[in-house]
């Protein structure tokens, strides 16, 4: 047989192998656990996984280049460059940004970034990595987005960019955002890792920023296990993004190719002599943070699917939403931005002041009943204890996010969960507010 019959082969064999090994199983309330999110595949990424590791390219190629030109044309921006993590995505960004190649516009070493003290660590890491001052400002309650009442003020001399996530899915007021960022002329770094498919009068978010990333850890709304991407409409950015992410070197050749700049022993850079081969010259202080082809292969399946991933993830919300509602004596439930639809992430909860228990109460109350349950990610970052000694400002006194640090817990909207199941979570939350 020959090579191309053999493979045909095996993929039949991955193709029967899946319903084999994935069986549908019954659900059990009480006995079958509710997870917060996780991977939904099926024969397709299965078989493209193994069709590209029989290509045994072992790093990025062909199927990583094709993603990037489907997931870029899905959200209609030019260029997309996929990483190995959405938290590298979020690296590259920023790193980006402090390039020399940017002349005056570039980010120094003590120049400030706003952002949120209710975020996801590597929302604001690279910050702090890139020698950057983090400027935390507080959150709206309900959204859980940056308060953009505190933004004007937060703006110093040395403020030269934004970097926002979209909460759990949930637009920030990208107008407001962008109308500050452009009369200041500072850098939007758009974090759309929790909410790919969320649109924002009618446009997807991760497409106005200067810089946006995602993320594809098997949270969130397709998988590749690791996996991120930066996306950007400048191309000088993305030969920045590229630099930084393949050891910052100077050369554009895709892995495996050689001299895509027809000149590649006619540069002279830096002090180097003349003709130093351009695959060897440096011009960022990078990383390696590409992604491998198996990678790319398994989001390539997942990318056909993300569609009907984003249509449940609103339906599951709104169907937790409508269910919740008779509970509000007692909790604050989530509600959309104005002008937003979003790819919820998760449903959020806030447990009221008032209420007469407390966060943890329903929380190990639900986690009895094998319903997974999840914090606002780090609450207020600057009482980590990472963050106890960096330094950063802080404008207002962060009043909403120590309230949501105390009272706030979300659970999963993800594609895998079934009505059955939600309907259980609300006769949970029934079950335990009926006993005050």
């Amino acid at each position: 047989m020959t090579a191309d019959k053999i493979r045909s082969k095996i993929l039949t064999l991955v193709r029967e192998f899946y319903p084999a090994n994935w069986p549908e199983k019954e659900f059990i309330p009480g006995e079958t656990p509710i997870p917060y999110s996780g991977r939904i595949f099926d024969a397709d990424e299965l078989v493209n996984l193994v069709d590209a590791s029989l290509d045994f390219w072992l790093t990025t190629g062909r199927y990583a280049g094709q993603f990037e030109a489907e997931f870029a044309r899905f959200l209609d921006v030019p260029y997309a460059i996929l990483c190995n993590s959405g938290s590298s995505a979020n690296l590259l960004a920023v790193s980006a940004l402090t390039s020399s190649k940017l002349g005056e516009r570039r980010l120094y070493p003590g120049d400030e970034v706003i952002t949120v003290a209710a975020a996801f660590p590597t929302t604001v890491n690279p910050i702090i990595q890139n020698n950057l001052i983090p400027v935390f400002l507080d959150i709206e309650l309900g959204t859980y987005n940056v308060d953009i009442g505190y933004l004007e003020e937060a703006i110093g001399p040395h403020t030269k960019g934004i970097m926002l996530a979209h909460a759990l899915g949930n637009p920030f007021n990208i107008d407001f955002v962008l109308d500050i960022a452009k009369r200041h002329d500072l850098w939007l770094v758009e974090d759309n890792c929790d909410a790919l498919g969320s649109t924002f009068s009618g446009r997807l978010t991760g497409t106005f920023g200067d810089i946006a990333t995602a993320s594809f850890y098997p949270a969130h709304h397709i998988t590749m296990g690791e996996g991120g991407c930066v996306l950007t409409d400048s191309i000088q950015l993305k030969a920045i993004v590229e630099s930084f992410r393949d050891w910052g070197r100077d050369c554009w050749c895709s892995p495996g190719k050689d001299g895509t700049c027809k000149k590649r022993f006619k540069w002279q850079l830096g002090d180097l002599p003349y003709g130093y081969d351009h695959k060897y010259i440096y011009s960022h202080i990078g990383y390696n943070l590409k992604m491998t082809d198996m990678q790319a292969a398994i989001g390539l399946a997942q990318l056909k699917k993300l569609p009907g991933f984003i249509e449940s993830r609103k339906r599951h919300w709104q169907s937790l939403n409508e269910g919740l509602k008779p509970f509000e004596e007692f909790l604050i439930l989530p509600h959309a931005t104005l002008n937003s639809d979003p790819s919820w992430f998760g449903f959020p909860i806030t447990i009221k002041p008032e209420a007469p228990f407390s966060r943890n109460e329903l929380v190990e109350y639900l986690e009895m009943r094998k319903i997974a349950t999840r914090l606002l990610f780090g609450g207020n970052l600057t009482r980590q204890p990472a963050f106890q000694k960096i330094n950063y400002r802080v404008i207002g006194d962060l009043a909403v996010t120590n309230l949501v640090m105390n009272r706030t817990f979300w659970f999963g909207v993800y594609p895998g969960l079934t009505q059955e199941m939600l309907d259980y979570v609300i006769e949970a939350i029934q079950e335990f507010c009926a006993t005050f």
